[in-house]
């Protein structure tokens, strides 16, 4: 798996660039995730809290937060607690606002947050979900590991992101759309010439299907599978913490 970073010409990290490529278009981003994605990712996320309602998960924590449309979202579950956390402070901001004019602060909460070291104890949470932000991550592997350390017994983690389609037409299609329209637009309207070049360079490059599965079981997730959502332009991965026998 190649690592792609946002800004070739920067010898920062990736995480620093992550961070700061997502605080430059914080302001526009909720704009251009509904309008690039034609209110798709609205449904996706319907199918991620599906899974949170048959999970029956009381306490979430939602990685990579953003601007806080999964958290927000997520209320539909029913559950007492939601946190969020981004290192994009940014997006942080702006989330913040949202969910205090939705009247919805007593509820979600949002703080500055590394998921590769997640400011949470051991067995916090029911569930853990992350829109589109796996593939954002320095370390994956370590990553999905502090997913899994802040999750409860029998707890669910849930990905949502980005694939490649296989099947033609929809993989030329696709290729189009993310090489030529979607840069085209986003330059336009965020004023940030590289965060629409990335977008389709991470997915490309990034761990799909089976072989994101195999990274999940890896650092001990049990009971994984995958689904495939709008003929293969995205995917829900799901994986479980299996509960510690006592001697």
């Amino acid at each position: 798996m190649q690592e792609v970073k946002p800004y070739l010409n920067l010898e920062s990290s990736k995480k620093e660039q992550v961070a700061s490529m997502f605080n430059n278009i914080a302001g526009k981003y909720d704009f251009l995730n509904h309008f690039l994605s034609m209110n798709i990712d609205k449904g996706w996320r319907k199918k991620v809290v599906k899974i949170l309602i048959e999970h029956k998960a009381k306490r979430i924590l939602d990685v990579a937060t953003g601007t806080g449309d999964l958290a927000i979202a997520s209320l539909n579950a029913n559950p007492e607690r939601i946190d969020g956390i981004d290192i994009s402070e940014g997006m942080l901001a702006v989330g913040v606002e949202k969910i205090k004019k939705k009247k919805l602060d007593h509820q979600i909460f949002l703080k500055s947050g590394d998921a590769e070291n997640i400011p949470f104890e051991e067995q916090t949470f029911d569930a853990v979900t992350v829109a589109f932000g796996v593939r954002n991550f320095e370390n994956l592997d370590k990553g999905l590991g502090e997913m899994l350390r802040v999750l409860k017994a029998n707890g669910k983690t849930i990905i949502l992101e980005f694939t490649m389609p296989i099947t033609f037409p929809i993989k030329q299609l696709y290729k189009f759309y993310f090489k030529y329209i979607l840069p085209t637009l986003g330059k336009l309207v965020s004023k940030d010439d590289s965060a629409y070049t990335y977008l389709p360079e991470s997915v490309g490059a990034f761990a799909q299907r089976n072989e994101l599965i195999a990274k999940m079981e890896k650092v001990g997730f049990t009971d994984c599978y995958y689904k495939s959502l709008s003929f293969g332009i995205a995917a829900i991965y799901v994986g479980s913490k299996k509960v510690s026998k006592v001697l």
